[in-house]
């Protein structure tokens, strides 16, 4: 029910900022704003919010939500808008607005994640190593030409 909750806050953060973004200042269609809403609420929500924020905090996740608004914006707005000027800062309006409000979404959810014991032991898998790290073996090889 809580994920629920984000995600709709999300949803209608998104709505606020592309209509202020692309409407208030340019001019963008209702289904323009709906779909660049779903398109970034959907991608943030499972790149940023369920991967990124649990691995490397809030301030990197708010630097990567940023970008991620920003080319989604940039790319779909090439192909649905018309002028360079309007996706250019409505893209940019519309990442500031966006990464302004997940900042309080993502206190919420740091608030209400299980803690790291917990969120380990759901997410403890054999052979696996969490948070992104990479392991390393070193060996030394045994020279064929050399007899002992």
């Amino acid at each position: 029910m809580e994920q629920a909750k984000v995600i709709l806050l999300k949803f209608i953060v998104c709505l606020i900022a592309f209509s202020i973004g692309l409407d208030l200042f340019f001019d963008a269609t209702l289904t323009d704003i709906i779909s660049f809403s779903v398109t970034t609420t959907v991608a943030t929500y499972i790149l940023a919010d369920r991967i990124l924020l649990p691995r490397i905090g809030k301030g990197n996740t708010l630097l990567a939500e940023f970008l991620l608004t920003y080319t989604i914006v940039w790319v779909f707005g090439s192909i649905l808008l018309h002028g360079y000027l309007q996706i250019a800062w409505g893209s940019a309006i519309s990442a500031v607005i966006i990464t302004a409000g997940e900042v309080y979404i993502h206190k919420f959810l740091l608030k209400h994640m299980p803690s790291p014991s917990k969120r380990e032991e759901l997410q403890s898998h054999p052979g696996t190593t969490p948070k992104l790290r990479f392991v390393t073996e070193f060996a030394e090889d045994d020279d064929p030409t050399k007899r002992k």
